[in-house]
């Protein structure tokens, strides 16, 4: 099991004129500020993610690759007794779970954070735009490999229907001395892993925390003159990591994007006017969770396309 953390600077992923325009871009202090509080939400997923690979397959895994090593060194019998040991874990997790079609082995969180304020952004999408006009597929592709702010935790799993089957028809192959066709049948077992990925975007776990915190300083009624400073800023890069959110594809329909840039500047007003208590940010979060969050079923909330695709494209 391994867990690997890979954070880019994707605009260097980025060709063309807009890329050469386009530098590394700081991030606010908000930004920096509420930066713990984003990795505890990215931490979190991942433990949860961790915490549900299993033992027997993740051994089951090892030895398999260590059957084909075996099998490379020409020794047979190793190569038998990691089979055995591949056999053993699965029966023994099937006898615990015979309903288990996936067992998780692997948890990797890979970081793609874009350092880029929206004009740069604006500006890639305007020429991959332009570039898929004039059939400039390629252009047009490596131009958006970049444009992304997210973190995405992958787990690989074993898929039970298949794999115990594959395994155990290996072991007569070694008997017979196909030792070339015993490796291909264990490669070909180990390309039938199956990867599922929970993606969660950057901006979208900014402006949450941003929000977070501006919520608590409003509810405040003896606000220092420091804390409504802070308060203003929070809600102003909040305003502006939805934004973010909205330009890269991460949320819902721009109508709704429209609510919440209204809700916040209603608040913000009332705020700078001395009002505190607490509601204030009830529409605000309601919201927020229309915009990002999924839907108890595991879809993800419904984007404009989807909606226009349902009209039949009009």
């Amino acid at each position: 099991m391994s867990d690997k953390q890979v954070t880019e600077n994707t605009l260097d992923q980025a060709s063309g004129n807009a890329s050469e325009v386009a530098g590394a871009e700081p991030k606010s202090a908000m930004v920096e500020a509420v930066q713990p509080a984003v990795d505890q939400v990215v931490e979190g997923k991942t433990a949860e993610k961790r915490r549900q690979t299993i033992g027997e397959a993740v051994t089951a895994l090892t030895e398999t690759k260590n059957a084909l090593a075996a099998l490379d060194e020409k020794d047979t019998t190793k190569a038998l007794d990691a089979l055995a040991q591949v056999t053993g874990k699965l029966e023994l997790l099937l006898a615990r779970s015979p309903r288990l079609a996936l067992a998780p082995v692997d948890v990797q969180t890979v970081v793609h954070d874009i350092f880029a304020g929206a004009d740069t952004i604006e500006a890639i999408l305007d020429e991959a735009e332009n570039a898929l006009k004039h059939g400039e597929v390629q252009k047009a592709r490596h131009l958006l490999s970049g444009v992304a702010s997210e973190v995405v935790i992958t787990t690989t799993s074993l898929p039970l229907a298949t794999y115990p089957k594959a395994i155990s028809a290996v072991a007569p192959l070694i008997d017979q001395g196909k030792i070339d066709e015993a490796k291909a049948a264990l490669q070909a077992v180990l390309g039938t892993l199956v990867s599922s990925s929970v993606v969660i975007p950057l901006p979208v776990e900014r402006a949450r925390a941003m929000l977070k915190e501006s919520e608590s300083l409003v509810e405040k009624s003896d606000r220092s003159a420091e804390e409504d400073k802070r308060l203003g800023a929070l809600l102003d890069d909040a305003r502006k990591q939805l934004e973010m959110a909205e330009l890269l594809g991460y949320g819902r329909m721009k109508k709704d994007f429209k609510d919440i840039y209204d809700q916040i500047k209603s608040v913000k007003e009332k705020a700078k006017s001395g009002q505190s208590g607490k509601g204030f940010f009830d529409d605000i979060m309601a919201t927020f969770r229309s915009l990002f969050d999924h839907k108890e079923d595991g879809s993800l909330p419904q984007t404009d396309a989807d909606k226009s695709r349902q009209h039949g494209g009009k």
